[in-house]
């Protein structure tokens, strides 16, 4: 079949090779000086298994014409320039949800950014095991990574397909379910409290509705300890940027880990190191919990301090502001002396 003119060619490259089959597209003229003639000049859209995929390659190519100067950047390495530019920009907790996000991305990694379609990024989610959330995270990356690319003509705007990723059919069916601490639960922790010092962080999670990496990376210059608060400086929302209540039944636990070493954090590891969100999880968390026969994750604190809460009567918009939920007002991060009152008054009714 005869191609148009001015639409490419495809042509079967001599000898034993892995991708034999060329696509490429006129990219002007020049003058030969031997033979005074005008010949073409050409640029290789890419290189194909079979004469088929060189083909659907040019009808893309022709479709959606994009700068072949690029086109031969990894999925990789539009990522690595991507961060460069993104990571100084966000929070340290953002950071390391983008790096975690990219993982799922290891087997497309190495390929054309050009020659990663739809199917490949939903093969991603569907194949990753991971649950919604990082699932969520990873559709966001490729929507910053999708963005960087038509700015800077990697592919055009056409090929931005990232919103049709559907990440809500894949992800681990054997995730765990997030359902809050039950109250005997609450109660046990209480009564293991003392016989280890890191259950009294589990406590600290449910009586201040923080993410684990909030409280993890949280300073002990950002505790107002007489004044019963301490603030939320970084966060993955604008609306997690807060003034967050102490609760009178956790404060001998502040005075504790405030106390404990000269560590700049208030949570510290034994040697009084800051805590990597790993080797909480999997030193302490994890055999703490199970040595309760409970199954829970960090993340089941914050709604356990939120059905909690709830039950107490806490107004909705009163319940954003302490655990740093979106809705209208929480957005602020200097609160009355009123509004502080109102928050520590909820924190103390659970």
């Amino acid at each position: 079949m005869k191609l148009p003119n001015g639409y490419g060619s495809v042509y079967k490259l001599s000898g034993n090779r892995r991708k034999p089959w060329a696509a490429r597209v006129t990219d002007g003229w020049v003058n030969d000086n031997k033979t005074k003639k005008s010949k073409q000049k050409y640029k290789f859209i890419g290189f194909y298994e079979t004469r088929k995929e060189a083909l659907l390659a040019l009808a893309d190519y022709n479709a959606n014409p994009y700068n072949i100067d690029t086109a031969n950047i990894t999925f990789q390495e539009v990522y690595e320039r991507w961060n460069a530019e993104h990571f100084p920009t966000v929070s340290e907790s953002n950071v390391k949800g983008y790096k975690a996000a990219f993982l799922l991305c290891a087997p497309i990694a190495g390929r054309r950014f050009v020659d990663v379609k739809l199917d490949d990024l939903q093969a991603c989610a569907d194949n990753s095991g991971k649950n919604y959330p990082t699932l969520r995270k990873y559709k966001v990356l490729l929507g910053l990574m999708y963005k960087y690319a038509v700015i800077h003509e990697i592919i055009p705007k056409e090929r931005n397909t990232v919103e049709y990723i559907n990440i809500k059919k894949a992800g681990n069916p054997n995730a765990y379910n997030r359902e809050p601490f039950s109250a005997a639960e609450v109660a046990r922790v209480w009564d293991v409290k003392d016989t280890n010092i890191y259950y009294t962080v589990v406590l600290l999670l449910i009586y201040t509705g923080c993410r684990i990496s909030e409280l993890l990376d949280l300073k002990k210059t950002e505790i107002d300890l007489p004044g019963r608060c301490f603030k939320i400086l970084e966060a993955k929302t604008a609306a997690g940027i807060r003034t967050v209540p102490i609760a009178e039944k956790v404060v001998p636990f502040f005075e504790y880990w405030l106390n404990l070493n000269d560590c700049e954090y208030l949570l510290s590891t034994p040697d009084g190191r800051h805590f990597e969100y790993r080797n909480y999880y999997d030193s302490y968390w994890t055999p703490l919990i199970e040595a309760l026969s409970m199954n829970h994750r960090p993340h089941d604190t914050r709604h356990t301090c939120i059905s909690l809460l709830a039950a107490a009567g806490v107004d909705e918009r009163v319940i954003k502001k302490i655990v740093g939920h979106k809705g209208q007002g929480v957005t602020e991060t200097v609160y009355t002396h009123f509004e502080l009152a109102e928050l520590k008054d909820a924190i103390n009714k659970i």
